[in-house]
């Protein structure tokens, strides 16, 4: 089994990332994984929605990379959400095209586990954050996956974020050749 990956990056200031640019050459060359960068594809934001809803069919598994900002996504990859993930395409009448396709959200975020629990300084857990992606997924008839998270990365040690990198490596290999896409198990 080989599923196919489409990872849709989204990060603004990727230049000055370490932790996305060490997650992101850990992966981009993968056998079976598309990587689309939606910053560089869409600078002036004028999303080709056709090219993007053509890249959804042609994957089984589609990973939203991108650092946390404001417990949100940086405004392109809203705005994608927003045009591609349109009635008629992704639900609706002649929608669910997506069904049973997979949603990983890949993520960074700056602050460390710990606060990101009901006694942290975000007094949530990452995961209920992140229920709107959930949400969506489950709308589209998707498959929402337990979201890969990184934490700390503005303190993280490199060679942490390095390990960290390689687990994201390994995440995205068991997904593809482990994940049985009919019954949402590993095999």
């Amino acid at each position: 089994m080989n599923n196919k990956i489409l990872i849709n990056f989204a990060h603004p200031r990727f230049e000055t990332s370490i932790a996305n640019k060490m997650m992101v050459s850990a992966i981009q060359n993968l056998e079976g994984v598309t990587f689309n960068d939606l910053y560089e594809e869409y600078p002036d934001f004028l999303i080709d929605i056709e090219r993007e809803q053509k890249l959804l069919l042609e994957h089984d598994i589609i990973v939203f990379q991108h650092p946390l900002y404001w417990y949100s996504t940086p405004a392109l990859l809203k705005e994608w959400q927003d045009l591609v993930l349109e009635a008629g395409f992704a639900y609706g009448n002649n929608g669910y095209q997506l069904e049973n396709k997979c949603w990983l959200t890949a993520i960074t975020v700056g602050g460390a586990y710990e606060s990101y629990t009901e006694s942290g300084y975000n007094s949530y857990p990452l995961e209920e954050l992140l229920k709107p992606f959930e949400q969506t997924a489950n709308f589209c008839g998707m498959r929402y996956l337990k979201p890969f998270a990184v934490y700390d990365v503005l303190r993280i040690s490199r060679e942490k974020m390095r390990d960290a990198a390689e687990s994201y490596r390994k995440h995205i290999i068991s997904l593809q050749s482990h994940l049985d896409l009919t019954s949402g198990s590993y095999s």
